[in-house]
């Protein structure tokens, strides 16, 4: 298989396989969570549960207090550069929005792709220090297991591999698209399966949460 069949094999049959498994991968964990229900509860409400949802999902996004914040500067930080970062590249990247609107069929204004690639930077250098903090931090070092690690490893590959491929880095540039290509459908073959999955998951924990304090009239 030469270069150009190996691209055209990762953004044909490949492609569609990957989208496959992680569309069917993403209805099973949904299907999974939402169907184990909740008992029906027979008290009067004391609060809107929507609000309490709502509030709950703000509150959660932002750190708690100064002294929370202080304690885990650096954790909160890299955080929120590393997803507004993977947000930037993913959702703003002019041929990402390309490739979503052939899919969905509808697309969104982009970013000057020079910014983009800048935030490519950032987000590579936000996740490395996540990753080095990790393996120097004992207490995190003890409790990551090895799935943490191949998540961290297919979440940084797609940036690096876009990254070198925009800049005809090491290899040709078909090659390295299609290495790029890859490991983006990596990323989505793995995603419903791993901790990746908290992307869809996150705020509709928040949300029942809050919705259950807010129904007991607790301001959570």
């Amino acid at each position: 298989m030469n270069e150009v069949d190996f691209l055209l094999w990762v953004k044909g049959p490949a492609f569609t396989v990957a989208v496959v498994i992680f569309v069917a991968g993403l209805v099973l964990r949904l299907f999974e969570i939402l169907s184990l229900g909740r008992k029906h509860n027979f008290a009067v409400s004391k609060g809107d549960p929507m609000q309490g949802g709502l509030r709950e999902m703000w509150r959660r996004s932002i750190p708690a207090d100064k002294a929370t914040f202080e304690r885990s500067l650096f954790t909160i930080v890299a955080g929120y550069v590393f997803h507004i970062g993977l947000f930037v590249v993913i959702f703003l990247l002019a041929a990402h929005i390309a490739l979503i609107k052939s899919v969905i069929g509808f697309g969104w204004p982009n970013l000057p792709t020079p910014v983009v690639d800048a935030f490519a930077v950032v987000t590579m250098i936000a996740l490395i220090a996540v990753l080095v903090h990790r393996l120097r931090h004992p207490v995190k070092r003890f409790l990551s297991k090895p799935g943490d690690y191949v998540v961290w490893a297919v979440t940084f590959l797609p940036v690096l591999t876009g990254y070198m491929a925009y800049h005809h880095l090491l290899l040709s540039p078909q090659m390295m698209l299609g290495l790029h290509i890859l490991s983006v459908e990596l990323l989505l073959v793995l995603f419903p399966f791993t901790k990746l999955m908290h992307a869809f998951t996150l705020f509709l924990s928040r949300w029942y949460n809050g919705a259950t304090m807010g129904m007991r009239g607790v301001k959570s």
